[in-house]
C-alpha cells in the first residue's frame, strides 16, 4: 500500500511540474567529448563573470548550469590532460543554450606540450571525474580496464585502494571494501541495484560481467542522501556504455590458457556505436563471449582437539577410562584431496539507447544480459579419524588412530546440456527505462527498472564408494607439517580400488531465482542563500520491490542388484593420480568413478535403481521472500565561495519483508511451513564538505549513515531438528540490519600532467554486526545445541589511505615513459558481543572479514607505440569466521598476485597485447586458529592471454 501511494505522488508530482517551473532566468547545457566523440566525465564548467556559477559533466559527458542570468558570458572548461576551452556564449531570459564542446589532448609543462598516450587518456578519465565528485570516491574508467589484464569487473575492482576480492576458481567474484564483507557492500549497475544469483545471500557475483561491458566503476566510500543507504564499507556503481557523437566500432580477439586446465580458451568482445536521425538517437551495442578451460588442485582439512573413544561402552556407566568424547592435542581430523575441472563460458550482451526529444527533454533505455555457465567434474578423496584406542588410558595420548576414506565423483546427466558435468548456469539481467527533463530551472529525472538474477544446477550427480575395512593413520608422521596437511594411512594396499565398495549415488536439483522492480523520481531546483554562489536542493523518492525464492530437491539412489558394481574396479573409472598435482606430488587421489559412467547411468529406471528423497537434504534450504524498500531524500547543495561546498541532507527507508520457510524434524520425518514478517525503519542523515584549497588540491570530509540487511537466508524461519545429535539449526527472522556512523577525511592532490596523490582516514562504528551464536535449548526435556544468526554489540574500523599515480614526465629522456599507480590500505578493527558457546563473550576479535593491510603497485613503461606494465595485488590474512572459540575460528590467509601485460600497437587503431597472471602460483589458503593450520589451500596456476584489440573511430 505505502508503495502504491508513492509511485502515485510521484507521477502526480512529475505532471505539475511544468505549472510549478516559473523561470525567468536561462538554462546552459551541453556535452563535452574528447577528440574521438568519446564523453569526458568530471569536466569542470564555469562561468567566468559568475565564478559561482557551474556544472560538472556527468557519466556521459553532458552538464547544465540553470538559473544564469541574462547577459553576455565566458564559458571556461578545464579538464587534466586536456588544453582549457574558452568561449563567449550569450544567454537571454528564459531560454536553453546548448553547446557541445571537443576538448584536445596536451598539456602544457613549462616549454614543452605533453600528448596524452592512450593509457594517460583513460586516467585522464577517471582522475577528473573523481576530482570533480562532491563525495569521497575511486574512478577506473573503461581505458585502464583495459590496461590491466582483468576478465571481469571483479578483477579490475582490486586495484581500487581499500579494495580487495574474493575469489572462486581463481577469478575475482566477492568485493571487500576497507575490510568489509560482501554482504556489507553493495553494487549498482547505472545506479540501480542488480539482483543476486546465489541463494543464501545478496552478494553481487562480480565476475559474471565482464571488463569489456563497462564505461567506468565509480566506488562510493562515502554515501550521499540521494544513494541507496544499503551500503556500510562502500557502493560500487558500473556504468555501462553510452554512444559517442559518431561511429565507434571496437573489438578484442583473443586466445588464453591456464595450466590447470591445459586447454587453450578464446574470448572476443565487439563494441558498435553510433548517432542516428541528425544526432537524436544515440545507440551502442556490445557483446561478449569468453570461454576458458580451468581448474584447481585442491587440499582441505579440518582439524579437532576431541576424539571418538573406540572402546567406549555404552552399556557401562561413563566415567574412568570408559568415556565417549575424549580431549586430547589437537590433531587433524579430516583431510580431502580435490581435483576440479572446469569448463566456464561467459557470454553477455548490452544495448542502450538515448533519444533527444527536444532541449528539454531526453529518453534513455538500457539493458544488460549476462549469462554465464560453468560446467564442472570434482575427484575427491576423503579421509576421515573414525576414533582411536587409548591403550595407556584416556589421560594417555592414542596408542591407535582409525581412520574411514572414500572415493566421490562429481558430476551430472549426460545430456546435451549437462554433459555428464555439474552445470551451474547463473544469469543476471537488467532493464531500464529513464529519463531526464527541464522544466525551466526545474531539473526532473525519473526511472523505472527490472532485473532478474537466477542460479541454476539442473541433474548434480554424486557417486561414492567407501572402504571396505577400517584405515590406521600414523599420527605423528601426518602432523608433522601441519600446513600441508596429509593423514598417512599406514595400509597403503587398502587405498586401492578393489578395497572401496558402493555406498551411494545422489541426485541434486537447485534453482534460485531473484527479481528486482524499481520506480525512482529525482527533482532538483535552484536554491542558493549566498549571492553569486551556486546552490541547489534535490528531492526524490525510490520504491524497490524484491522477490527472491529457492527450490532445491535431492534423492539418493541405490542399485537394485549391486553384485556387478559392489567394488569401484568393476565399473569404469579415471585414474586421477597426478605427479604435477600443484599443492604437491606427495597428494595422489588415485581411481574414480568416471564422470561419463556416472552421466549415463538411468537412475530414473525403476528395475535398475531404487530413489528416496531426502528431505533432510534440502527442505529447510528452501524458501520464499519478498521485500520492499521504500525511501525518500532531501539533500541540500550549497557553495560558500569559490573554494568551499557542502552538502547537507538525510535518507528515509522503510524496509517490509515477508518470509516463507519449513521446519523439518528428521526423526519423524515432519514437514511444516513457518511464515514471518517485518517491518523496520532506517534515518540516514549525511553532511559533505569540499573544499578546494586551490586548483590542485581538495579537501573532503563527511560524516554519513548507513546501513546492511541480513543475508536472505538468515531471515528465512527455517528449523531443523536432528534428534539423534540433539542439534537445531535455524533462522533468524527477527534480525535487525547492521547499521554504522561513518566519518571520512581525505585530501587530494591533482597534478596536472596526469596525476594524483591522496591520502585520507576512515572510521566507522558498527552496530548489530551479525554472526552465528550456539546457545543451548530445552527441548523435548533434553538439552539440544541451537545454531541461530544474532546480532552482536558493537564493532569498530579505523583506518588510513594513501594512493599515488603519476607519469614521470620530469625524467629525462626516454624515462618520462615511466609511471607508477600504488595505494595501500591500513585497517584496525575490534567487534564486541560475540559470544561462545557458554555465552562468555569472546574477547580480542578483529570485525570478521577485515583485513589489515591492502596493497596494490603497478610499474609500467610506455613510448608511442609500447606499453608494459607489471602489478602486485596484496592482502593481509584476516578472521572469516567466528566459532565457538579460538581453537574454530577460519581466516582467510594472505595473498599476493603477480600479473605483467604488454601491448604493442601497430597503428591508433590496431593493438597487439599480451598478459599473463598469477604468475606467482597464489593459492586461495584458509587456516584454522593459528596460521600453521591449513583448512585449505587451493591452486589455480597462471593464465595467460594473447590477443589483438582494434578501435575504429569516425566523427
Amino acid at each position: 500500500m505505502k508503495k502504491i501511494i508513492l509511485l502515485k505522488a510521484l507521477v502526480l508530482l512529475l505532471v505539475l511540474l511544468p505549472g510549478l517551473a516559473q523561470a525567468v532566468d536561462g538554462t546552459i547545457f551541453g556535452k563535452v567529448v574528447d577528440e574521438n566523440g568519446l564523453a569526458m566525465p568530471g569536466a569542470t564548467v564555469i562561468l567566468d563573470e559568475l565564478s559561482g556559477k557551474g556544472s560538472v559533466s556527468d557519466a556521459d559527458g553532458a552538464f547544465v548550469i540553470l538559473d544564469v542570468p541574462t547577459g553576455e558570458y565566458t564559458l571556461t572548461i578545464s579538464y587534466i590532460g586536456y588544453k582549457p576551452f574558452v568561449e563567449k556564449i550569450n544567454v537571454e531570459e528564459v531560454t536553453l543554450v546548448q553547446h557541445n564542446i571537443s576538448l584536445e589532448p596536451g598539456v602544457i609543462l613549462g616549454d614543452e606540450v605533453l600528448v596524452l598516450g592512450d593509457r594517460l587518456k583513460g586516467q585522464a578519465k577517471a582522475i577528473n571525474q573523481q576530482r570533480a565528485n562532491s563525495n569521497i570516491t575511486n574512478v577506473v574508467a573503461a581505458d585502464q580496464i583495459g590496461r590491466f589484464p582483468d576478465a571481469n569487473v571483479g578483477d579490475a575492482l582490486k586495484r581500487v585502494p581499500g579494495i580487495t576480492m574474493q575469489g572462486d576458481q581463481g577469478e575475482a567474484r566477492n568485493i571487500v571494501i576497507r575490510g568489509l564483507a560482501p554482504q556489507l557492500n553493495s553494487v549498482t549497475v547505472n545506479g540501480n541495484r542488480i539482483p543476486s544469483a546465489e541463494g543464501d545471500n545478496r552478494n553481487i557475483q562480480m565476475d559474471l560481467i565482464p571488463a569489456d561491458m563497462i564505461q567506468m566503476i565509480e566506488v562510493n566510500k562515502a554515501l550521499l542522501p540521494e544513494m541507496d543507504g544499503d551500503a556500510i564499507g562502500g557502493s560500487v556503481n558500473l556504468v555501462t556504455r553510452s554512444a559517442g557523437d559518431g561511429f565507434r566500432a571496437s573489438g578484442t580477439l583473443a586466445g588464453s590458457y591456464n595450466e590447470v586446465g591445459d586447454a587453450p580458451g578464446f574470448n572476443s568482445s565487439l563494441v558498435l556505436s553510433n548517432r542516428f536521425f541528425d544526432n537524436k538517437l544515440g545507440a551502442v551495442l556490445s557483446g561478449s563471449y569468453r570461454q576458458d578451460k580451468i581448474g584447481s588442485h585442491n587440499v582441505e582439512a579440518e582439524w579437532e582437539n576431541e576424539v571418538e573413544n573406540a572402546d567406549f561402552d555404552e552399556d557401562l556407566p561413563e566415567g574412568g577410562n570408559n568415556i565417549e568424547d575424549v580431549e586430547v592435542d589437537p590433531y587433524l581430523a579430516v583431510n580431502e584431496v580435490r581435483d576440479y575441472d572446469v569448463d566456464r563460458t561467459r557470454r553477455s550482451l548490452s544495448l542502450n539507447l538515448d533519444y533527444k526529444i527536444n532541449d528539454n527533454h531526453t529518453i534513455y533505455a538500457k539493458s544488460m544480459y549476462n549469462w554465464r555457465d560453468d560446467w564442472e567434474n570434482r575427484y575427491r578423496l576423503t579421509t576421515e579419524i573414525d576414533g582411536a584406542e587409548f591403550g595407556n588410558g584416556v589421560n594417555a595420548a592414542p596408542t591407535e588412530w582409525i581412520a574411514v576414506g572414500d572415493r566421490q565423483t562429481k558430476g551430472g546427466l549426460d545430456s546435451d546440456r549437462t554433459k555428464n558435468r555439474r552445470l551451474e548456469d547463473q544469469r543476471v539481467q537488467s532493464y531500464s527505462l529513464s529519463g531526464v527533463h527541464f522544466f525551466g530551472n526545474i531539473e526532473a529525472k525519473w526511472n523505472g527498472s527490472y532485473s532478474k538474477a537466477s542460479e541454476e544446477r539442473p541433474h548434480e550427480r554424486y557417486i561414492v564408494y567407501e572402504t571396505d575395512e577400517d584405515l590406521t593413520v600414523n599420527m605423528n608422521q601426518s602432523m608433522d607439517d601441519t600446513r600441508k596437511p596429509q593423514l598417512v594411512i599406514n595400509e597403503k594396499n587398502l587405498l586401492e580400488s578393489s578395497n572401496f565398495v558402493f555406498d551411494k549415488i545422489e541426485e541434486e536439483n537447485q534453482l534460485t531465482e531473484e527479481e528486482n522492480f524499481t520506480a525512482q523520481l529525482d527533482l532538483k531546483i535552484p536554491l542558493s542563500v549566498v549571492d553569486g554562489q551556486s546552490g541547489n536542493l534535490k528531492f526524490g523518492g525510490k520504491v524497490n520491490n524484491k522477490t527472491k525464492d529457492r527450490n532445491n530437491g535431492f534423492v539418493e539412489y541405490s542399485w537394485i542388484d549391486d553384485a556387478s558394481v559392489e567394488f569401484l574396479n568393476q565399473i569404469a573409472t579415471d585414474d586421477r593420480t597426478n605427479a604435477d598435482f600443484l599443492a604437491g606430488s606427495n597428494y595422489q587421489s588415485g581411481d574414480f568413478a568416471s564422470a561419463a559412467y556416472l552421466g549415463n547411468l538411468d537412475l530414473y529406471n525403476t528395475n535398475l535403481f531404487d530413489g528416496e528423497d531426502l528431505p533432510e537434504e534440502y527442505q529447510t534450504a528452501n524458501y520464499e521472500a519478498e521485500e520492499t524498500v521504500t525511501a525518500g531524500y532531501v539533500q541540500w547543495s550549497q557553495n560558500l565561495n569559490d573554494q568551499l561546498k557542502f552538502i547537507v541532507g538525510a535518507r528515509a527507508e522503510n524496509t517490509s519483508s515477508d518470509y516463507i520457510g519449513y521446519q523439518y524434524i528428521e526423526d519423524d520425518g515432519s514437514i511444516s511451513p513457518l511464515e514471518n514478517n517485518k517491518s523496520y525503519f532506517n534515518f540516514l542523515p549525511a553532511v559533505h564538505l569540499r573544499y578546494a584549497a586551490n586548483e590542485n588540491l581538495i579537501l573532503r570530509a563527511a560524516w554519513t549513515n548507513s546501513l546492511a540487511r541480513p543475508n536472505y537466508y538468515d531471515l528465512v524461519p527455517y528449523r531443523y531438528v536432528v534428534e539423534e545429535d540433539e542439534e537445531i539449526s535455524q533462522g533468524n527472522p527477527d534480525l535487525d540490519p547492521t547499521t554504522s556512523m561513518n566519518f571520512d577525511f581525505n585530501a587530494e592532490y591533482y597534478f596536472e600532467s596526469v596525476g594524483l596523490l591522496s591520502a585520507g582516514v576512515f572510521y566507522k562504528n558498527i552496530d548489530n554486526f551479525i554472526y552465528f551464536h550456539q546457545s543451548t535449548e530445552d527441548y523435548n526435556g533434553d538439552d539440544f545445541d541451537v545454531l541461530t544468526p544474532e546480532n552482536s554489540g558493537k564493532g569498530n574500523i579505523t583506518g588510513f589511505e594513501i594512493a599515488a599515480q603519476r607519469q614521470l614526465d620530469f625524467l629525462p629522456g626516454i624515462w618520462k615513459g615511466l609511471g607508477v599507480y600504488a595505494n595501500y590500505t591500513f585497517n584496525a578493527s575490534d567487534v564486541s558481543g560475540i559470544a561462545n558457546e557458554d555465552g562468555d563473550e569472546r574477547e580480542g576479535l578483529d570485525l570478521p572479514g577485515t583485513a589489515d593491510h591492502l596493497v596494490n603497485a603497478s610499474l609500467s613503461f610506455e613510448t608511442q607505440k609500447l606499453v608494459i606494465r607489471a602489478s602486485i595485488n596484496f592482502s593481509s590474512d584476516y578472521i572469516d569466521e567466528v566459532g565457538d572459540d579460538a581453537f574454530y575460528d577460519r581466516y582467510y590467509d594472505k595473498q599476493m598476485f603477480v600479473d605483467v601485460n604488454a601491448s604493442y600497437a601497430f597503428t591508433k587503431n590496431l593493438r597487439l597485447f599480451a598478459e599473463a597472471n598469477n604468475l606467482t602460483n597464489q593459492p586461495l589458503r584458509y587456516y584454522q586458529g593459528i596460521e600453521s593450520r591449513t583448512m585449505q589451500m587451493e591452486y589455480y596456476g597462471p593464465k595467460y592471454n594473447l590477443g589483438l584489440k582494434f578501435d575504429l573511430f569516425n566523427n
